[in-house]
């Protein structure tokens, strides 16, 4: 059976996810999730990606990046998938394929969207009981966002800034947004969206990204459609009407 072709539009953020092959641990220790990250930003730079948030978790990744090209998420995640595992198989003694099959994606509309896609990833952690705040994770960006760290990984998203005039206000309106939680329908929203590879988006959004690339940015349904979607998320300081 032939794979779906994976939805990438150019210029716009998406959200991804690689699992360890039946849910085995991708991270053995710290010097594993070093290597990943530095391996990461070789080949995002090399493919021309711009990362904005992302999670080591011990079984998966999640990422935010915005791609320059249609085939730039691609090429990063080939070449950082098979330095990886060729590292990581060398290192442990294992042999064999260490990925779920391929990476998972979802193009997502930046202004209702981005900043509520980057704490859902940056409070994975905090869901799954590692931790109880995210900056408590050191394998993610939040240390980052929260003015912890300075992290060369990562491209602040235009939306990031626009939180604050001064580095302050950006991270302690970031700090208030982590602390506000993840709402169920949100959660489940990013999860079904990712693992689909469905866009997430208003009608709006949908209709223009099908318009300029003529792609289908939501697969075929079956049966009949549900009447509700998810509300566009509220950013800090972000009005809704």
């Amino acid at each position: 059976m032939a794979r779906s072709r994976r939805l990438a539009v150019a210029g716009y953020p998406h959200h991804l996810i690689q699992r360890g092959n039946n849910r085995c641990p991708i991270f053995v220790d710290a010097s594993d999730r070093e290597e990943y990250l530095a391996m990461l930003r070789e080949a995002a730079v090399s493919a021309g990606v711009a990362l904005h948030a992302y999670v080591l978790m011990d079984n998966h990744v999640h990422l935010l990046g915005t791609p320059a090209a249609a085939d730039a998420l691609s090429r990063m995640m080939q070449v950082l998938g098979r330095n990886y595992v060729g590292w990581f198989n060398h290192r442990h003694g294992r042999s064999g394929t260490l990925w779920e099959g391929r990476f998972r994606s979802s193009l997502i509309e930046s202004e209702s969207y981005l900043l509520a896609c980057m704490r859902y990833i940056e409070l994975n952690p905090v869901r799954a009981g590692m931790v109880a705040s995210a900056e408590a994770f050191a394998w993610s960006s939040a240390r980052h966002h929260l003015g912890l760290r300075t992290d060369a990984l990562l491209t602040d998203h235009a939306l990031f800034w626009s939180l604050g005039n001064t580095p302050f206000e950006r991270e302690a309106a970031w700090r208030r947004f982590l602390e506000e939680g993840v709402p169920n329908a949100e959660a489940q929203a990013f999860a079904l969206s990712v693992v689909r590879g469905r866009a997430l988006g208003s009608q709006t959004f949908l209709n223009r990204v099908a318009s300029e690339t003529g792609l289908r940015v939501v697969p075929a349904r079956r049966g009949r459609p549900p009447r509700t979607t998810l509300s566009p998320i509220k950013a800090p300081g972000q009005r809704i009407t």
